[in-house]
């Protein structure tokens, strides 16, 4: 190895970020606060009647759902009952909710450049003030509706709503997961997003065991890891990975997204009859995943229903 990569990986050491990628793939000591390594993570509860048929094909299957990612196609299109029902069912079941918010760059009719194949690379940050403001006004809406957790994307945004929350002006235990949109995929990125505020964050779909592992090094939130993810983010589908993840990684969320890309699936003028079906095909990968991990890494732990450290929708 040469001098010059020796000194810039000495110095990224130094900095508290591997100087490589955990090619050893060394056991994460890290864990959920009960000890556990692993929890499922189910994405697209886009309405009211999808947390429904969720609910109820989970206890058909036998499914723990810890966590949920909600309104994907954005929240902005769930009126406020539908949003305090949704609160309501999951404080019920015990499952932490991670909302995504209005309003988006894709919404803003300004954007143009997002809608060129240059333009889209680079991401899904706001423009300008007055966008940020009305993305962290439909925040505002959702906390009054009962709900604890946002999907956070941009860097600016997550520094504003993390003060926020220091402040008082969002509510203390108020969780932010950082999203794949936000593009991170080294220690280097996670160990920022981390220091901004984030809880846990998503990394891109395609990182690897060693990848992963090298970031864990970095920092100590949970991960939430696609075992599998749509066609348009590559249709990667890592069951039988997910032992490996859990080793390397822990704490993660096992993530579950499947379908053809989230343009076409998370459309809020879908049917519901359509999210109801997805949303039992995903409960059903979930499944498969807790099959995995009991055949071939019993040795790790999942957390049990309603685990302590969840942050719960509030419900007056």
């Amino acid at each position: 190895m040469s001098e010059t990569l020796k000194s810039i990986r000495d110095f990224m050491e130094k900095m508290g970020i591997p100087g490589r990628d955990g090619y050893d793939l060394a056991d994460s000591p890290k864990s959920f606060p009960d000890g556990a390594q692993w929890r499922i993570e189910i994405a697209g509860v886009e309405r009211a009647s999808t947390m429904e048929a969720m609910i109820d094909e989970a206890k058909k299957r036998k499914v723990t759902v810890h966590r949920v990612v909600a309104t994907v196609g954005g929240s902005t299109y769930c009126d406020f009952d539908e949003l305090k029902t949704m609160a309501k069912m999951a404080r019920d079941e015990e499952i932490e909710v991670v909302m995504v918010v209005g309003h988006r760059k894709a919404w803003d009719p300004g954007s143009k450049e997002a809608a060129t194949p240059e333009g889209v690379m680079q991401g899904m940050r706001l423009r300008g003030s007055d966008n940020v403001s009305y993305h962290i006004a439909d925040m505002m809406r959702n906390i009054e509706a009962g709900i604890r957790g946002f999907l956070v994307y941009d860097e600016g945004v997550l520094n504003i709503v993390n003060r926020m929350r220091s402040e008082g002006m969002i509510p203390k235990e108020t969780v932010f997961k950082y999203s794949v949109f936000g593009g991170q995929c080294s220690a280097a990125g996670a160990k920022i997003v981390e220091s901004l505020g984030a809880n846990s964050m998503n990394p891109l779909s395609d990182v690897s065991l060693p990848i992963l592992s090298s970031i864990r090094k970095a920092v100590d939130m949970p991960l939430d890891v696609y075992v599998i993810i749509v066609d348009a983010f590559g249709g990667m589908y890592r069951a039988y990975e997910a032992p490996e993840i859990a080793r390397v990684a822990s704490p993660v969320y096992f993530k579950i997204e499947p379908g053809t890309s989230e343009a076409d699936i998370y459309k809020p003028w879908a049917f519901e009859s359509f999210h109801q079906e997805l949303i039992r095909e995903k409960v059903k990968m979930a499944q498969v995943v807790q099959e995995m991990m009991t055949r071939h890494a019993p040795q790790l732990k999942t957390s049990n229903k309603g685990a302590k450290d969840l942050i719960l929708p509030v419900v007056g």
